[in-house]
């Protein structure tokens, strides 16, 4: 994979080194090319590049949404993102304000939110995204004062589209055309037995035998430690690697998150499955085979590393409802005192 304004060169030491070269400067890239410490710094000096492009919001005038987002991208709230996210926040508020820049903060109303989200219609996951960037703005002005309301609130974008969850079926056709002993396997069961995100997989160490899996969530930052499944061992087995990473390309270099997709969704094609089988949903998958296993949230949250309870209970929705049934009505007919308690005809007051 190429990354653009990436620039490498051998130092005297034989090491191959990377920086960041645009408009002049150059900034040091850390760590193996690829790597969580590389990528964390390419965003970075990217989103700085980025801020360092837009035209200057200390001119726009007061009360604006221009002036607005200048304050904002010197919040706590905002430098406390992380760089990649960071970078999306710049993305979709640069966009808006392209458009909108200019209008003052405190005339926006309810109908306003509804036209500029009403557009995406075309692009519904853009019209969601905007919507949750508008809101960070206006919230924003609500917190230093120049909005009393948030005349967003309320307002709905698109109904966002729910990732399929694999079933059982799925599984094993995957599992038939690509075995162990393959790269398309390991990624698969890499995904499926961590329940990790595709980029946090993508940067994924392998773990030494009788280790855990270590991972710090790159959207979250909640940092895990995650049994590993002995069939995912065998995969890690089957598929020996010189590298750090759990997987490497055939190159034998780590995987970029959009690479790691890319190479994903290939071996997903190759086998024939339906278009809505996506890598994500195998996340999905691993957190209803733990609801199905009889795992509390709490103990699936130690595996997703989601931080709220709903999020699991959306992901967990797609357990066995076979299953959950047929235990339900174990439980029942074994309560004997229900189920033989007298049954009374007419009122009791009579009786």
């Amino acid at each position: 994979m190429r990354f653009k304004y990436v620039h490498a060169f051998i130092d005297r030491h034989g090491h191959t080194r990377y920086y960041f070269r645009r408009n002049g400067r150059r900034i040091k890239l850390p760590g193996a090319f690829g790597s969580h410490e590389f990528l964390d710094a390419y965003a970075a000096a990217l989103d700085e590049q980025c801020q360092d492009n837009q035209p200057s919001r200390k001119s726009a005038g007061h009360g604006t949404f221009a002036a607005l987002a200048h304050r904002y991208y010197a919040s706590p709230q905002f430098l406390a993102l992380s760089p990649t996210s960071r970078t999306g926040y710049r993305r979709a508020i640069e966009r808006f304000l392209g458009e909108h820049g200019h209008r003052r903060v405190d005339q926006m109303k309810r109908e306003h939110v509804d036209m500029i989200i009403g557009k995406f219609a075309e692009k519904p996951g853009v019209g969601i995204i905007m919507l949750k960037r508008l809101r960070t703005l206006l919230r924003y002005a609500v917190e230093i004062g120049w909005r009393e309301t948030d005349p967003s609130f309320g307002a709905r974008a698109y109904k966002s589209h729910e990732f399929h969850t694999w079933t059982e079926g799925e599984i094993e056709q995957f599992e038939q055309r690509w075995p162990i002993g393959t790269r398309e396997r390991l990624a698969f069961d890499l995904l499926l037995y961590s329940g990790q995100r595709g980029s946090d997989v993508a940067r994924m160490a392998r773990p030494s035998l009788g280790d855990k899996i270590r991972v710090a969530q790159q959207k979250t930052g909640a940092k895990l430690a995650i049994s590993v499944h002995p069939n995912l061992r065998r995969s890690l087995d089957a598929c020996p690697s010189g590298h750090v990473a759990a997987i490497a390309t055939a190159y034998g270099r780590p995987f970029s998150v959009k690479g790691f997709g890319q190479f994903v969704a290939d071996a997903i094609r190759k086998a024939a499955l339906p278009t809505h089988c996506k890598a994500h949903g195998l996340r999905k998958a691993a957190a209803r085979r733990l609801a199905e296993a009889g795992c509390t949230l709490h103990e699936i949250a130690a595996v997703t590393g989601h931080k709220t309870l709903s999020e699991i209970e959306r992901y967990t929705r797609a357990a066995s409802q076979e299953a959950l049934n047929a235990s339900a009505i174990e439980k029942q007919a074994a309560n004997k005192q229900v189920a033989t308690l007298p049954l009374r005809i007419g009122n009791p007051a009579e009786k």
